[in-house]
């Protein structure tokens, strides 16, 4: 599928890409909601394999159950 404003693929990972060009981070929660893209660490280590500084940041929250609940969020470093 092309973007009409475009020349290139729109794909999740060009998206992923665009979201952290423009927001800084995201998470793999984020990346399902908004892209569908549910295998967030193989983009982001795609994204690093071409030149882009992403850091891990471990994070944690209780889900709906009071359980712990770990996760990631990458984190864009802007040089």
């Amino acid at each position: 599928m092309k973007n009409s404003t475009e020349n290139h693929m729109v794909t999740k990972t060009n998206q992923v890409k665009q979201h952290l060009l423009s927001k800084g981070f995201i998470t793999s929660w984020m990346a399902i909601e908004l892209y569908g893209a549910t295998r967030l660490s193989a983009i982001i280590f795609n994204l690093r394999r071409g030149g882009m500084s992403i850091i891990s940041q471990p994070n944690s929250t209780l889900d709906r159950n009071g359980n712990v609940c770990n996760f990631v969020k990458y984190v864009l470093i802007k040089e």
